[in-house]
C-alpha cells in the first residue's frame, strides 16, 4: 500500500464529537499530526446536542469545590453501579486517568469545565455517591472566537432558549422561575447578560454547544485538520495491523495513512433501523433518538471484519422521549421531576418512579411492557396548575401548547380526567382510580408506590416549596396527555477496548493500530449510568489515553 497513501498523518480519527476532537487535540499535545474526519457537512455529533457535561470523579473542580472525593471513594462507586460488568482494569482506567484528561486539557487548551453545584450522582445512596455531585459542564464560551467557517459548519442543538445562554445551573433556578425568589433572580442575571452580550457584540454559547466550539477552538491553535463529508468506507491493514482507512471525499476514494494509529469515534448506530432491530429490545425507532444525524454504525462491520469482539450491542443512554409533529425528539430529563404529572401505561396505571434517572425510567418502559399494560408508548399526565407552575418541553409557565400540537393530536387535553381517558383509549374509571391513588400520595407526600422524591436527584429539579419536591396533586383541569417514547441520546454498545482503548479481538488480544472510544465503543458504565456527563467524560478520557498510548508507542519504537 506505500505508494497508494494519498495522504499521511500520525493519527487519523473517525467523528468529531467530543471523543473524536479529544484523540486529536491529545495527539498534537503530544506532537503528532491529526486529521478528524466527520461524516456529515458539521462537525461536533451529539455532543453539540448535549448538555456538554462530564462526569469524572476525583478531578481537581471537585477539589477546589471542597468535596473530598477520592480515587477510593470513586471506585467503590463504579463498583456499586457497574459492577463486574466491566473489567476492572478499564474502570480503573478512567478513574486513574479521568482527572489527568480535565487537568491537561485546563492548563493546556481551551477546553474549561465549571462545577455544576448539586447536580447529584444518578444513585447518590449507594457506597461511593455523592449527593453534592461530580458533574461539571462547560464554561460558556464566545462563538465569534471561531471563524466565519467554523460557525457555519458547527452542528447547532436549536435548543427553544429564545435568544438566553442557559447553563444546566441556571436552568435548575428557571424552571422554578414561578415558584422561587432564586428563580426569579436567576431569570433577572440570564436576561441581564443576554442584553451585555448583544451591546458588546459577543454569541455566548453554554452546555454542548459551549464544549464543542471550545474543542474547535482548540483543534484550530494546535494545528490539527478535520475534513467534512468524508464518510469512512473501509480501514486498511497490512500485515494485521490496522494503518490507515478509506474514506470518499467530493466524489473520490481516499486512502489517508495513519502511521500511529486509528481512533474510531464516530458514535453508535442509533440512526440505523436495521441495526436497532437486530440487536435492541423491541419496539424500537430512529424516530425516538436524540442522537446527531449519520449514526449508522458505520465504524462496527469493517472493524468486526477484521476479528473485533463487540459487547453491549442490547444497550442504550436511555431517554424517555416525546416526538412533536415536526419530528425532532425532546428528551424528558427536569420534566419528569415537576410535580402534578404522572406516567401511567395504556391501561391507565403508574409503573415506575417518573422522576428516576432517565436511562433507568427507559429499562422499567421495557421491563414493564406486556400485553394489556402496554408502555410503548406511555402516556404523561399533567394538569393545568403544573403547566402554569413549571418550565415544560421548552415553554414556559403558563406558556401555550403550540396549535399545530393540539391540532394534529399529538397532545391531549380534556376538561376533566375522565374525558382525557377516552381520548388516550383508556378506562375511565381505571385512570380515575390511578390519580386518585397518586393525589393521595401527594398529599401525604410520601410515594408509597414507588417512592418518587425519596432520592436526592428525584428532587433535584422539583419544586423545593412544597414537602415533597416531586409530588403535587393532579387536581385542576384542564388535563393534558403525551405519549413517551423509551428514546435515547445514543447506543452504548460496540467495540470491546482495553484499558488504553485498542480494540480487542474475541480472543483478547488487541489489533494492532486499531483505537476506539465514545459510542463505538461498548460502554465502561456498563448497563448503568452513574451521573450526569457518563457518557462524554469516558469518551474524551479514552480518546485521550489512546492518543497518549499512540505517542508512548510511537517513542518506544524510536528508542
Amino acid at each position: 500500500m506505500n505508494d497508494q497513501w494519498d495522504h499521511t498523518y500520525d493519527v487519523v480519527v473517525v467523528g468529531s464529537g467530543a471523543a473524536g476532537m479529544a484523540a486529536a487535540i491529545t495527539a498534537r499535545l503530544r506532537g503528532l499530526t491529526a486529521l478528524v474526519l466527520e461524516k456529515t457537512d458539521v462537525y461536533g455529533g451529539s455532543t453539540a446536542l448535549s448538555g456538554g457535561a462530564i462526569w469524572v470523579p476525583d478531578n481537581f473542580h471537585l477539589d477546589e469545590a471542597g468535596l473530598g472525593d477520592t480515587p477510593e471513594k470513586a471506585r467503590a462507586y463504579l463498583d456499586a453501579t457497574v459492577g463486574d460488568r466491566v473489567p476492572a482494569e478499564r474502570k480503573d482506567a478512567y478513574v486513574a486517568h479521568g482527572p489527568r484528561m480535565v487537568r491537561e486539557f485546563h492548563d493546556r487548551t481551551a477546553v474549561r469545565f465549571v462545577y455544576t453545584p448539586g447536580y447529584s450522582d444518578y444513585y447518590p445512596e449507594r457506597l461511593g455517591g455523592y449527593p453534592q455531585g461530580r458533574s461539571v459542564e462547560p464554561q460558556v464560551f464566545d462563538f465569534k472566537k471561531l471563524g466565519p467557517e467554523q460557525r457555519a459548519t458547527m452542528r447547532r442543538a436549536g435548543l427553544p432558549t429564545y435568544g438566553l445562554t442557559i447553563t444546566s445551573k441556571d436552568f435548575r433556578q428557571l424552571n422554578m422561575v414561578g415558584r422561587t425568589w432564586s428563580g426569579r433572580r436567576t431569570a433577572l442575571k440570564v436576561g441581564a447578560q443576554a442584553v451585555k452580550a448583544r451591546l458588546s457584540g459577543q454569541e455566548p454559547l453554554s452546555l454542548g454547544e459551549a464544549l464543542i466550539a471550545r474543542m474547535r477552538h482548540s483543534l484550530d491553535a494546535l494545528g490539527a485538520d478535520l475534513w467534512l463529508s468524508a464518510p469512512l468506507t473501509g480501514l486498511v491493514e497490512e500485515d494485521g495491523r490496522v494503518t490507515g482507512v478509506r474514506i470518499t471525499r467530493n466524489g473520490r476514494e481516499l486512502t489517508v495513512r495513519a502511521t500511529g494509529g486509528v481512533v474510531l469515534a464516530s458514535g453508535g448506530f442509533s440512526h440505523d433501523q436495521k441495526l436497532r432491530e437486530k440487536y435492541l429490545p423491541g419496539p424500537t425507532s430512529t424516530e425516538w433518538s436524540s442522537a446527531s444525524d449519520g449514526q449508522t454504525g458505520d465504524a462496527l462491520e469493517p472493524a468486526m471484519a477484521l476479528g473485533a469482539a463487540t459487547d453491549l450491542m442490547d444497550r442504550v443512554w436511555g431517554a424517555p422521549s416525546v416526538v412533536p409533529p415536526e419530528g425532532r425528539p425532546f428528551f424528558l430529563v427536569a420534566d419528569r421531576g415537576i410535580p402534578g404529572m404522572a406516567i401511567v401505561n395504556q391501561a391507565g396505571e403508574r409503573y415506575a418512579n417518573e422522576a428516576a434517572p432517565y436511562h433507568e425510567f427507559v429499562d422499567a418502559m421495557y421491563a414493564n411492557d406486556k400485553p394489556g399494560a402496554t408502555t410503548v408508548p406511555s402516556w404523561l399526565i399533567l394538569d393545568a396548575t403544573a403547566k402554569s407552575r413549571y418550565i415544560f418541553m421548552g415553554l414556559f409557565p403558563g406558556q401555550s401548547f403550540p396549535k399545530p400540537w393540539l391540532e394534529s393530536g399529538f397532545v391531549k387535553k380534556a376538561p376533566t380526567v375522565e374525558d382525557l381517558a377516552a381520548l388516550i383509549d383508556v378506562a375511565p374509571e381505571r385512570l380515575r382510580a390511578t390519580v386518585d391513588r397518586f393525589n393521595g400520595f401527594a398529599r401525604a407526600g410520601r410515594d408509597e408506590d414507588f417512592h418518587r422524591g425519596d432520592s436526592v436527584y428525584d428532587r433535584y429539579y422539583g419544586d423545593p416549596t412544597l414537602p415533597n419536591p416531586n409530588l403535587a396533586p393532579l387536581e385542576k383541569g384542564p388535563y393534558f396527555a403525551i405519549p413517551v417514547h423509551p428514546g435515547d441520546i445514543g447506543t452504548k454498545g460496540g467495540l470491546v477496548t482495553d484499558a488504553t482503548a485498542r480494540v480487542l479481538r474475541e480472543d483478547g488480544t488487541p489489533i494492532d493500530g486499531l483505537y476506539a472510544s465514545g459510542n463505538v465503543s461498548s460502554a465502561v458504565m456498563g448497563e448503568t449510568y452513574p451521573g450526569p456527563g457518563a457518557t462524554i467524560g469516558p469518551a474524551m478520557t479514552f480518546s485521550w489515553l489512546a492518543a497518549d498510548h499512540i505517542a508512548r508507542t510511537r517513542s518506544a519504537e524510536a528508542r
